[in-house]
């Protein structure tokens, strides 16, 4: 063990000699801290966070591409007609995506919603006007693996859920009442589920919100024959945080935008989308096509390793980077120590470093954004389990992983010896 923490000094040395020599001139992580205390939301009295827990809405999800940004600015010189810029850009994503249309919605959820109302109302201005009363149209929307937190933008357009587990379940429940299949499978269990859609004549809708990068996923769904799919325009497409991108047949897309902003009477009406974010989630689509994906896959791996040096110093604490597989695609860093032997939990270091100056947010096993959360359930079930710390490195800004490796590094020596 004496050898193995020699060794993981070593490695961090010129790390640990580098922030000493930026902390003493003022430059590289002590500037970015120094920033953290001094912006237009500290002024209002909210305290910034860095982000290692990665594109969560409640966390405001992204940062916008520079692209993104230069969009929306340009767009909100002009006055547009939404209904001709809808079909402009849908034009232009099928271009890029190989998909039959596009539109740009409030969000993955929003395209959910209005996925969901184009599959029941179709484009006829009566059933339109009539949701989310489905009195006498196909309403039923099969959920493949159970139900989502997010399902209440299919319910809220008139969809009756009805849930299945299983391949074999998803044939028996479709009927002549089956208006949609919803779906986040990954692309086998995908390629199944469209044949049996295709057979049964039903639209399958393919939720992939966290799934770019990478960016060939649009055109992995549209090859795949799905008949609509989405991504979040405001998580790994680095897009304005209120938009989605909805993708597929053109008459779906078209119907769903029928049932959506700007046309008043449609249910969807509520889930606007302005020209801004229309032009911003168009450029953050093109910019991930000229994008080095390989340059920034490097440049999220040495953030997350540069923590890993730091927190390694600690002896008895274990390490590891990995990209897990499906959406969210970047290098994580996992922290591990004997927490019932220090007395100190994964959730006693995420409180500590959400609380400290500045503060950083991590990603544990819990969800402050569950509505269920909020209720009160006894200390046994509330418990977490296997539970695990981990930092996510595309939220993560230059220089911020100095700051986030810097304080788990004193914590949790502090914890250590606490305990010694």
């Amino acid at each position: 063990m004496e050898r193995r923490s020699f060794v993981k000094w070593m490695a961090a040395l010129p790390l640990i000699a580098q922030v000493s020599l930026q902390e003493a001139l003022g430059t590289g992580w002590a500037e970015t801290a120094k920033q953290s205390t001094d912006n237009v939301y500290t002024r209002i009295g909210v305290r910034p966070i860095i982000n290692g827990r990665g594109t969560w809405t409640y966390l405001s999800a992204t940062l916008e591409l520079p692209e993104v940004k230069a969009a929306q600015e340009a767009a909100s010189k002009h006055f547009v007609n939404i209904f001709e810029l809808q079909h402009a850009v849908g034009k232009r994503l099928a271009e890029l995506t190989g998909a039959e249309s596009g539109m740009i919605t409030s969000g993955a959820a929003g395209a959910m919603a209005s996925g969901t109302a184009a599959c029941i109302a179709g484009s006829d201005p009566e059933r339109v006007w009539q949701l989310p009363d489905t009195t006498g149209l196909k309403s039923e929307v099969v959920m493949m693996g159970g139900r989502s937190p997010f399902d209440n933008a299919i319910r809220l357009a008139g969809g009756k859920l009805v849930v299945v587990k299983s391949l074999d379940q998803l044939s028996n429940a479709l009927n002549s009442n089956s208006a949609m299949i919803y779906t986040t499978s990954d692309p086998d269990d995908l390629a199944k589920e469209i044949a049996v859609a295709k057979r049964a004549g039903v639209p399958i809708f393919m939720d992939a919100a966290d799934g770019v990068p990478p960016i060939n996923k649009l055109q992995m769904f549209a090859k795949m024959g799905c008949d609509l799919y989405t991504v979040s325009g405001g998580k790994g497409l680095c897009g304005p945080q209120c938009s989605g991108v909805l993708l597929g047949r053109k008459d779906l897309i078209e119907a769903a935008l029928f049932n959506t902003s700007p046309w008043e009477g449609a249910v969807c009406r509520p889930m606007k989308v302005g020209k801004e974010e229309i032009m911003g989630c168009l450029a953050a689509v093109e910019a991930w096509y000229h994008m080095d994906t390989d340059k920034l896959n490097k440049e999220w791996s040495g953030r997350v390793e540069r923590i890993k040096k730091l927190v390694d110093t600690v002896p008895g604490v274990q390490t590891s980077i990995a990209t897990p597989p499906g959406g969210n695609s970047y290098p994580t860093l996992t922290v591990t120590w004997d927490e019932a032997g220090w007395g100190y939990s994964i959730q006693d270091c995420a409180r500590d470093l959400l609380q400290g100056s500045p503060s950083i947010a991590v990603l544990t096993n819990d969800n402050p954004s569950d509505v269920l959360g909020r209720k009160p359930l006894p200390q046994k079930v509330r418990t977490l389990t296997n539970d695990k710390l981990q930092i996510i490195s595309m939220t993560l800004q230059p220089g911020e992983e100095i700051i986030v490796g810097k304080r788990m590094r004193q914590l949790l020596s502090a914890a250590r010896q606490h305990k010694a």
